[in-house]
């Protein structure tokens, strides 16, 4: 393996180590996969306007979220079955995150329990919570990573069926014999069956809950609930008058619903309807420092990561991981540096042009 210089480069690794059926499982999206391009391809379509002759001596990019203190707004999505990348999963990630002074958030279908998670040691924990059709199962869960620890719930809302992963299709993709969903182990819910097509879409269309409305959100618990999956400036207002902690602007890393607009493209809108009452977050295609800057310039106030976490995880365990992290934490400074800002509160709507400004209109001139 020669000297990895970017976080891309993590992807063709992966697909070497993985077997196809799991790579596939990562890396597709749904149907034509057009969303899962446009998530990347949005960000090119955004350019920089540098401001220059200014002290970038020091740069800080410390912030907190939902009153916890990181050391950078980049933070770990919750990404599902991580043991099928590497043997240490979640706990690898867990640590990389730890010692990076980021948040981690594990998801519900993670191949570690909550418990397993938090005896890593010390961090910041969000959990990813689908509600199940059994909502005592869900009650359950969430009385667990609450006692194991974790600060938040990020509450996936896009999922009332699982999106047509074609690739997943083919594969007759199901989670190897050898894992289990361990948070479900105890339930009778931690194995996924073999399908005609994709097992895990027949367990998605067995459990999860699709009369999951609005009004069941603060009933769960009392730790601050992130809304995950909202695109538009209606569902925003919603969330905010629902009592969210946060939003996080999301495609589901262009899973589940195809042609949505990629979430970087989404998310000026939902910042502007919650009218800074609450912050909004970002997840979906982020790969460079610039992206992080590029998003923040846009009102997130942090952003999370998914796929480089798992290929990079594949390619070299914790180490990889942590890899990640510091390659977009330099980025990130070096972005910030030479666009003249030395504090996240520095970066501002002014420091980018997007392709999608000259749509819109502009005041006219009085003579």
């Amino acid at each position: 393996m020669g000297e990895i210089t970017n976080v891309m480069e993590y992807e063709a690794i992966a697909k070497e180590k993985l077997p196809k059926m799991v790579f596939d499982y990562y890396a597709s999206g749904a149907e034509d996969q057009w969303t899962l391009q446009e998530n990347r391809n949005a960000f090119s379509r955004i350019l920089f306007r540098p401001r220059i002759l200014i002290d970038v001596s020091k740069i800080d990019m410390n912030t907190t979220v939902l009153g916890f203190k990181i050391s950078m707004p980049i933070m770990i999505a919750p990404t599902a079955m991580q043991k099928m990348a590497h043997p240490e999963g979640e706990y690898a990630t867990a640590r990389a995150a730890s010692a990076a002074g980021t948040i981690m958030t594990l998801s519900s279908w993670s191949t570690s329990s909550v418990e397993e998670v938090a005896s890593t040691g010390p961090g910041i924990r969000f959990f990813q919570l689908y509600v199940y059709k059994d909502r005592n199962v869900v009650a359950q869960l969430v009385r667990r990573a609450e006692r194991a620890g974790f600060k938040a719930i990020a509450l996936t809302v896009d999922t009332p069926r699982l999106g047509r992963r074609e690739a997943d299709i083919k594969n007759r993709f199901t989670l190897p014999p050898f894992l289990t969903l361990k948070n479900f182990q105890g339930l009778d819910l931690g194995k996924m069956d073999e399908a005609n097509d994709s097992g895990l879409a027949a367990y998605v269309a067995g459990q999860i809950d699709r009369s999951l409305s609005w009004k069941w959100l603060q009933t769960i618990t009392k730790l601050p609930i992130l809304v995950k999956g909202v695109l538009t400036a209606e569902d925003a207002r919603i969330a905010v008058q629902a009592g969210a902690a946060g939003i996080i602007v999301s495609n589901h890393g262009a899973r589940q619903l195809d042609y949505v607009p990629a979430t970087i493209m989404a998310l000026e809108e939902v910042v502007k309807a919650t009218q800074g009452r609450i912050p909004v977050f970002l997840d979906g295609g982020v790969r460079r420092g610039t992206d992080v800057f590029k998003a923040l310039a846009l009102g997130a106030s942090g952003i999370f990561i998914g796929r480089p976490v798992v290929y990079s995880l594949a390619a070299e365990g914790e180490k990889g991981v942590r890899r990640v992290l510091e390659m977009l934490r330099e980025e990130f400074e070096l972005a910030m540096a030479l666009s003249g800002c030395r504090s996240l509160k520095e970066i501002t709507r002014d420091h980018i042009v997007t392709e999608w400004d000259a749509s819109l209109p502009r005041p006219v001139p009085r003579l």
